[in-house]
């Protein structure tokens, strides 16, 4: 087969045929998917959109014992929307990234009030609710619902981007080059669109990995742009680092722990324990007042929201 032409600019030319692509990954995914609970037929779309949720820039093995006790306390929309946000935040644990857990317990509040309480199945519906955006939408109407949409997480990115257009790394901002190709090489059949997103996705974070791919694993390494040409390396703009130990990040978590841990209001002074550096431990405390994750209250004690 003749290997993919790399794209100029910001001109898109997916040369493999669909077909050959899709049904190796597929037939790949239905002998090497992970067994999750999120695709399980009983997690319902509630469950798919709490994993998604709590996926996001966090690793599956974290995010497997929180996701099963947060199904096992609320198994429904409404069962969180009834709870404080704070009961949200406290429940997150370290997850990372609390605000998560916040538009979460926004759109469980949303479902609850205007769809009966039900994960709505019109993609339009999904985007409308808060803390969703384009990727969630898409992936809650794609693998609750079987629909045919464009499901473009980091993985499915990497793959694209050596698969097709012979690069390393996708951008580090989702493009609309990166956008119109996938598309373009969605399956027209619902059914087999909704399973390409789920194997694409699966084979990015199995074998198509950021750092030590296996290609000798791979169902697509013999037509794979980048492989095809040697694998050149990464010459676009650096790719972002994960940087934790030291920042306002790492005093965030370390404050929420203690809230996290308190059924009472906490005062100042106990949270003045956690970082000894005042300007960057109040900033950090600041910060989460002004994300809504936490609530502050007279005579300088602090709580998870109520509210």
């Amino acid at each position: 087969m003749t290997a993919p032409t790399k794209p100029q600019g910001n001109t898109v030319d997916p040369t493999p045929s669909a077909s050959s692509l899709h049904t190796p990954v597929i037939a790949w995914f239905e002998t090497h998917a992970r067994d999750l609970p999120w695709r399980r037929p009983e997690a319902g779309p509630w469950g798919v959109m709490v994993s998604e949720f709590m996926l996001q820039q966090t690793p599956v093995n974290r995010v497997l014992p929180v996701y099963e006790q947060w199904l096992a306390r609320w198994p429904r929309p409404a069962d969180l929307a009834k709870e404080p946000p704070g009961e949200a935040v406290r429940a997150w644990g370290r997850l990372g990234y609390p605000r998560r857990a916040l538009r979460l317990h926004g759109a469980a509040t949303a479902i609850t009030e205007r769809h009966g309480g039900d994960v709505p199945k019109d993609h339009a519906q999904l985007l409308a609710l808060p803390g969703i955006g384009e990727y969630t939408a898409a992936a809650v109407a794609s693998f609750a619902y079987g629909q045919r949409h464009a499901v473009l997480d980091t993985n499915v990115r990497r793959v694209l981007a050596r698969a097709v257009t012979g690069t390393q790394y996708p951008p580090n901002a989702t493009t609309a080059a990166e956008r119109k190709l996938a598309r373009a090489l969605l399956p027209e059949d619902e059914g087999t669109a909704s399973r390409w997103a789920a194997a694409s996705m699966e084979l990015g974070a199995l074998v198509c990995t950021a750092k030590n791919e296996s290609c000798h694993r791979c169902p697509i390494a013999s037509q794979c742009s980048w492989r095809l040409a040697g694998k050149p390396a990464h010459d676009g703009p650096a790719r972002r680092g994960q940087t934790y130990a030291g920042t306002d990040r790492q005093v965030r978590g370390k404050l929420l722990a203690v809230l996290r841990d308190a059924m009472e209001p906490v005062p100042q002074a106990v949270l003045d324990r956690v970082w000894d550096e005042p300007v960057q431990r109040a900033r950090a405390l600041d910060g989460l007042v002004s994300d809504g994750l936490v609530e502050p209250l007279p005579d300088g004690f602090y709580r998870l929201p109520l509210t």
